[in-house]
């Protein structure tokens, strides 16, 4: 089955964005809240893995799309991991 290119495009660019919506989403109400208690760190941790061997994948396939989502997850999850360690030590002196 032969798929336009264009089409490609379009459901490359929709996936990354929905896919970093929620990365997005996590960081506002986190930020709002100044709560992440409930952001599990080993779910992060399996996330942040397989985010890596898509870049990785991405990265030997030369497919940008896979490459620009996986880096902008990486860097949105750093983001949370250091609100969540910040807002639990906060919450520890409180």
């Amino acid at each position: 089955m032969e798929v336009d290119g264009t089409l490609l495009t379009v459901l490359g660019v929709a996936a990354g964005i929905l896919i970093l919506m929620g990365w997005v989403e996590q960081i506002y109400k986190g930020y709002k809240t100044k709560r992440l208690k409930d952001v599990s760190k080993f779910l992060m941790i399996f996330i942040a893995a397989g985010s890596i061997l898509w870049l990785i994948y991405g990265i030997i396939v030369d497919d940008v799309f896979i490459i620009g989502t996986n880096m902008s997850g990486l860097i949105l999850m750093i983001i949370v991991l250091g609100m969540k360690k910040r807002y639990d030590m906060q919450s520890k002196t409180l």
